[in-house]
């Protein structure tokens, strides 16, 4: 009896260890895997859009998908351009060689036949363990956001001018630990530089691109500080001071004007009426009259 007894208890606890496993393995399939997070530092690969050099029209793979590439190689790092999350620096990319295929692209890019179109990720696509969280398979939207870089230059027959100056702008999540997306927003657009002109550019020669990087922990952008130089609006502190100034001059004219010129003439005229004409009184009467007479008026009157 008592072993009958233990038999039915180990199976009890089978039974129960089982139960456990099946609903462990249960929420184990229906939790979603967690997106890992960018580390300050942490690189960020950057990918183009591939493109041909005879139309500047996008390549798709043989799943016809959008095929993106790798920047090119930078100089400076022997590597790709990458991005470092949450780090505020100049960075230098220097293209070693302008090649033919890459100056008919660059063409397309200056001419704006054809953006350059890149991408990031919005999280780090490695997790802590090394091993790939997304597979192309399976890539929706928010595991890319776009970078287009806006190259603003001149297309000449032989070469090109190029402003090589370029800030890259991108917006975080403002809380990181709540969102499974890093990185919001990104942005890049050439910057005419005030000091020198556009670099020229031909084939066989190097790119040297001068990125400033800038991070905003917000989908807002910053305040704005067109007004302290009287631009974005209508009223600013600058446009009343400039009101209050026009007044005044105004003012200091009309009574400059007045006491220089007007009131002098006003004083001749005042005198020669009090000493020309003779003595007695005088009245409202036409010259050669006399003072008396209706108004002064000294006609004869009304005949009969």
């Amino acid at each position: 009896m008592l072993l009958a007894r233990h038999n039915d208890l180990l199976e009890f606890y089978g039974f129960l260890a089982l139960l456990v496993g099946l609903v462990s393995l249960t929420e184990a399939k229906a939790k979603p895997d967690e997106k890992a997070s960018y580390a300050p530092g942490q690189a960020i690969p950057v990918s183009c859009l591939n493109r041909t050099i005879d139309t500047g029209e996008h390549i798709t793979d043989s799943a016809g998908q959008l095929q993106y590439i790798p920047f090119p190689t930078c100089n400076e790092t022997n590597r790709p351009l990458e991005l470092l999350f949450g780090i505020e620096k100049d960075t230098k990319c220097t293209i070693a060689t302008i090649t033919d295929e890459f100056f008919h692209l660059l063409e397309f890019y200056v001419h704006n036949d054809a953006p350059l179109t890149c991408r990031i990720p919005t999280h780090p696509l490695q997790s802590s363990t090394g091993t790939s969280t997304i597979s192309p398979s399976t890539t929706t939207a928010e595991d890319y956001i776009p970078l287009i870089f806006a190259l603003a230059g001149t297309l000449q027959y032989s070469h090109l001018h190029i402003n090589t100056r370029m800030n890259i702008i991108l917006h975080t999540s403002p809380n990181l630990a709540k969102e499974d997306i890093d990185i919001l927003a990104a942005t890049a657009y050439s910057v005419p530089s005030l000091s020198r002109n556009s670099t020229k550019i031909v084939i066989g020669d190097p790119l040297a691109l001068q990125l400033e990087v800038k991070w905003y922990t917000s989908p807002s952008l910053p305040p704005s500080t067109t007004q302290l130089s009287g631009l974005g609006g209508h009223v600013h502190f600058s446009t009343v001071v400039y009101c209050l100034l026009s007044a005044g001059v105004g003012v200091a004219g009309s009574l400059a004007y007045f006491r220089g010129v007007e009131l002098p003439r006003r004083m001749r005229r005042y005198g020669k009426d009090r000493v020309g004409g003779g003595g007695g009184e005088r009245g409202y009467a036409f010259p050669g009259s006399g003072a008396f007479g209706m108004n002064g008026y000294g006609g004869p009157g009304k005949r009969d």
